[in-house]
């Protein structure tokens, strides 16, 4: 199972709670990331967002009117997602107002005898949180994270769940403010990213922070076609712990010294990629809002082509294609791209998954892949004889047959061998009276006689001549 946690070392377990009156003054990444020109062409109006998170609290007054709809997929939560779960419960507010906060207008502006300020042009007041995107809409879907669930519903469940409910319910961008360890995710992580991205939506990770043990990008922002955010510090460097690094990051934003609402109408000083995902995302919102018919792959391929480049080549494992430029991203002359310049998980599937499981085509679930059809031609069953057939004697004549052959095969070998021996024997004769007259002493009259016994009177010359050659050799052979 993979172990998920948070994108975010926050700030807040040793800080201070801002106050809504000075908060906007914090937010310096609307302009050094260009959105708050950004908001003369788009303010993401139309467009929902899905976080998938720890749970939104939506009774935050900065949050007014932004939550759209919700859900609990761990279990532990509440139906619409607005409880907060897990080891950082205030986490998924953070993220939420930092993406759609509306900001307010603060109640000493508002009391009784006051002049009332002139409406703002973006947002609800100029006090609080403004989002990137104030006016997109928020879908909550509350995940467990970071410690064991009450409910046992383990993450490899929860994220494939909220991810498809995210997309069921209208969800053009996805933000998930949440990373791991490991580069790997579970295969039942596939089938999701692969309907969403068979539905054409948005999907925004954070990298990871090394402060809390990401020295590598981990799943999700490592899965083809995730857009991976890096995170920045306010001078615009890569951040030492509120980033990580790996070659899966798309573009890099503010992540240091951020600011957000909490649970319960706070507000609090963070830091890590967890923020700077929600921003991206944002950015995602304002380009499907104005640009309405661009794909998913257009969105991103917008957002990496126009950021601005820096670090050791483009892309790298620092800064990914560069730095977030929000109003280029909305206004340069950018090629339409046919497909997403991060990948496909679809395309991994087929090469990594291969013969496990299909991606599922419009909406189903996922199914084994079928196999392949045979290359060879089948053939008719052979049909058995008749039971006339079975009683002919053309059987047993030609077994008859074969044993006459092999009859007459054996008895002309029989015949040659018999040739061969006589003729053996025949020239075996001579050769022995030679060789009996040779064994003994020069003109010895037994050894003729010997030789002699089979023949007639008068071999004995024989056997004399044979041991005179046999002397003869011997001579021979003391002389060499």
């Amino acid at each position: 199972m993979l172990a998920l946690a948070l994108t975010a070392p926050l700030a807040l377990a040793g800080a201070t709670a801002a106050s809504a009156d000075d908060i906007r003054n914090r937010e310096y990444w609307l302009g050094s990331s260009g959105i708050t020109k950004a908001w003369e062409i788009s303010q993401g109006a139309g467009v929902k967002v899905a976080v998938i998170d720890s749970g939104i609290d939506a009774s935050h007054v900065d949050l007014k009117g932004a939550i759209a709809g919700g859900v609990d997929m761990s279990g532990s939560g509440n139906a619409k997602g607005t409880k907060g779960v897990g080891a950082e419960p205030e986490h998924g507010t953070l993220v939420a107002t930092m993406l759609a906060g509306r900001g307010h207008a603060s109640a000493s502006a508002t009391a009784k005898g006051a002049t009332a300020p002139a409406k703002p042009s973006v947002g609800a007041g100029p006090d609080g949180v403004i989002g990137v995107a104030p006016k997109s809409e928020i879908l909550s879907v509350s995940v467990w994270l970071g410690s064991d669930n009450p409910s046992g519903k383990n993450i490899d469940a929860q994220i494939p769940a909220a991810v498809r409910w995210a997309v069921d319910h209208g969800a053009k961008v996805i933000n998930m403010s949440l990373g791991s360890t490991s580069t790997a995710w579970p295969q039942s992580w596939d089938s999701a990213f692969s309907y969403a991205e068979s539905k054409d939506v948005v999907i925004v990770a954070a990298a990871g922070n090394r402060k809390s043990g990401s020295e590598q990008v981990g799943a999700p922002a490592t899965i083809p076609g995730v857009l991976a955010v890096g995170g920045l510090d306010k001078d615009g460097t890569a951040s030492v712990d509120s980033s990580s690094q790996g070659i899966s990051i798309g573009v890099s934003a503010p992540a240091e010294d951020l600011a957000g609402g909490l649970p319960g109408g706070g507000y609090a000083r963070w830091s890590g990629t967890s923020g700077a995902a929600p921003i991206v995302s944002g950015v995602a919102a304002l380009i499907r809002s104005k640009y309405p018919t661009m794909t998913a792959a257009q969105v991103i391929n917008r957002i990496i082509s126009t950021a601005k480049p820096k670090g050791n080549g483009t892309p790298n494992a620092i800064y990914g294609y560069g730095i977030l430029d929000a109003y280029a991203a909305l206004t340069a002359n950018v090629p339409l791209a046919t497909a997403n310049p991060l990948g496909s998980i679809d395309d991994w599937i087929r090469v990594h998954r291969r013969g496990q499981a299909a991606p599922p085509a419009g909406g189903s679930t996922v199914t084994t892949s079928p196999l392949p059809k045979a290359t060879f031609s089948d053939h008719a069953a052979p049909v058995p004889l008749p039971a006339a057939g079975l009683r002919s004697m053309e059987p047993a004549a030609i077994v008859l047959g074969f044993l006459a052959l092999l009859v007459l095969v054996l008895a002309a070998g029989s015949t040659h061998v018999l040739l061969v021996r006589r003729r053996i024997l025949a020239s075996d004769g001579p050769a022995g009276g030679a060789g009996s007259a040779s064994d003994g002493p020069a003109g010895a009259g037994p050894a003729g006689a010997g030789s002699a016994g089979d023949g007639p009177a008068g071999d004995g010359p024989a056997g004399g001549a044979g041991s005179k050659d046999a002397g003869a050799a011997e001579r021979a052979g003391h002389k060499h």
